[in-house]
C-alpha cells in the first residue's frame, strides 16, 4: 500500500488535525508521499516521520499540464491511494487517475452545495471514478449518500480527530486583566471570520436578552465588528457586553481564559475546529442544532445545544450557565473527556486503516467476480 496525500500544509496550526493522521499512519509504517506547497510549515514534521516530500501543488481546476504532473507521480511512486483533500486537487487527481489502477479519495468537510442535479458536483464527489469520500461528521455523510446514486458505501465517517497533548502547552491568557473584566462575570467567547453562515446576528441577539447579567462575549476574527453589528448593540444597549478582539495570534491562549464557547452557525460547518479545540482546553460549549456541530456536544455532560437561528434559544442556555455555576464547572471539566473518548487522534487513524483494509477488500473481490 504506497499512499499520496495532495493537500494544503502550510499552516502548522490549521492543518494539524489533518497533517497528524498521515505523521501517525507513517509511524506506524505505511508508505507516505506528501504533495503539498514547497513552503508549508509542515514538511518537516512530515520528514520527521519519514514521510515523503513533494513541494509542489496544483493551482489552476482542469488543467492538462497539473493534471499530467499528477498521473506522473502516481505511477512514478506506484501509488495506491491517493487522497484529494480541495477542490482543485480533486478536480486535477480525478482526471489524473483515469485508467489507473488507484485508488480515488475525496475529502468532504461542510455541510451543503452537494446535488445530483448540479453539473459541478459531479467533477469531484458524485464523479464515478471516485472510491471513497472521507466525511468528518456523519451529518456529512448523510449529505452526501443523499446525493450518491447507487453505490452510498462510498462516503464514510471519519472525523479529524485531536489529541490532549497538542494543548497542553497551551498557557491561557489573562485577557478579563487586559480588558479589565471582573472574574465574576462569565466569559463567553466565540472565534470565527464574520461569514453568514457564522449566524453571528443571532448571537448579538442574544446578548441584548441579557442585558444586565455578569456576561461578556469575546469575540475573535476579522469584520466582526461591523456597522450592522455595531449599530444592533447600540440599539440595545449592549455594547459594553461585547467586546471586539478582530485577528489575534494568541488565540488558543484567550479561549483557554474563557468559561464557555458559544458558536451561533446556521449551516454548513460539519464539525468546527475551533469548537474541538476550546473542548480541549476545559471550555464549556454551546452549540446550535446544526448537523455536525449537534454531535460534537453530549446535551447536559458536556455542553448545551440551542436551536439555529433563534437567539431567544441561545440566551436561554448562556442563562442557564449564568445561574449555575456548578453545571458549567461540570461542563468545564466534561468537554476534554468527551474529545478524548469520543473524537480523539488515535481513533481517527485506525479508522482510516479500517478504511484501507474495507477498500482493499472491495478491490480483492471485485478481481473474483
Amino acid at each position: 500500500m504506497k499512499i499520496m496525500v495532495i493537500s494544503n500544509y502550510r499552516s502548522q496550526h490549521t492543518a494539524r488535525p489533518e497533517a497528524e493522521i498521515f505523521v501517525s499512519l507513517a509511524q506506524r509504517g505505511y508508505d507516505i508521499t506528501i504533495v503539498t506547497y514547497p513552503d508549508a510549515d509542515y514538511i518537516p514534521r512530515f520528514e520527521a516521520a519519514g514521510c515523503k516530500i513533494i513541494g509542489w501543488h496544483p493551482i489552476k481546476r482542469h488543467n492538462r499540464s497539473e493534471i499530467k504532473k499528477i498521473r506522473e507521480l502516481i505511477l512514478e511512486h506506484n501509488i495506491t491511494h491517493l487522497h484529494l483533500y480541495n477542490s482543485v486537487s480533486s478536480v486535477n487527481g480525478i482526471a489524473a487517475a483515469k485508467g489507473l489502477p488507484v485508488k480515488v479519495l475525496l475529502y468532504r468537510g461542510y455541510a451543503g452545495n452537494i446535488h445530483w442535479l448540479d453539473p459541478l458536483s459531479y467533477r469531484k464527489y458524485l464523479h464515478p471514478r471516485v472510491d471513497g469520500i472521507q466525511c468528518n461528521s456523519s451529518g456529512v455523510q448523510q449529505l452526501v449518500q443523499k446525493h450518491l446514486w447507487r453505490n452510498k458505501e462510498k462516503a464514510v465517517t471519519i472525523s479529524k480527530g485531536h489529541s490532549l497533548d497538542w494543548y497542553s502547552s497551551v498557557e491561557a491568557h489573562n485577557i478579563r486583566q487586559e480588558l479589565g473584566i471582573s472574574d465574576d462575570q462569565i466569559l463567553l467567547v466565540n472565534v470565527a471570520n464574520n461569514r453568514k453562515m457564522k449566524g453571528i446576528p443571532y448571537l448579538l441577539q442574544a446578548m441584548s436578552y441579557l442585558v444586565g447579567q455578569p456576561v461578556i462575549l469575546l469575540l475573535i476574527g476579522r469584520e466582526m465588528d461591523t456597522v450592522e453589528n455595531l449599530s444592533f448593540l447600540r440599539k440595545a444597549n449592549a455594547t459594553q457586553m461585547v467586546k471586539f478582539l478582530g485577528y489575534r495570534t494568541d488565540v488558543l491562549e484567550i479561549v483557554k481564559s474563557c468559561d464557555v464557547f458559544v458558536s451561533s452557525s446556521i449551516k454548513g460547518e460539519s464539525i468546527t475546529r475551533s469548537i474541538l479545540e476550546a473542548m480541549s482546553l476545559g471550555v464549556a460549549q454551546i452549540v446550535t442544532d446544526i448537523p455536525g456541530n449537534v454531535e460534537l456536544v453530549e446535551e447536559g455532560v458536556s455542553g448545551l445545544v440551542a436551536q439555529m437561528k433563534n437567539g431567544a434559544a441561545l440566551s436561554k442556555a448562556i442563562k442557564q450557565l449564568i445561574d449555575d455555576r456548578e453545571l458549567l464547572a461540570q461542563f468545564k471539566e466534561n468537554a476534554p473527556k468527551h474529545i478524548d473518548k469520543h473524537l480523539n487522534h488515535t481513533t481517527t487513524v485506525d479508522k482510516m486503516e479500517e478504511w484501507y483494509r474495507t477498500l482493499d477488500k472491495k478491490k480483492d473481490l471485485d478481481k473474483n467476480i
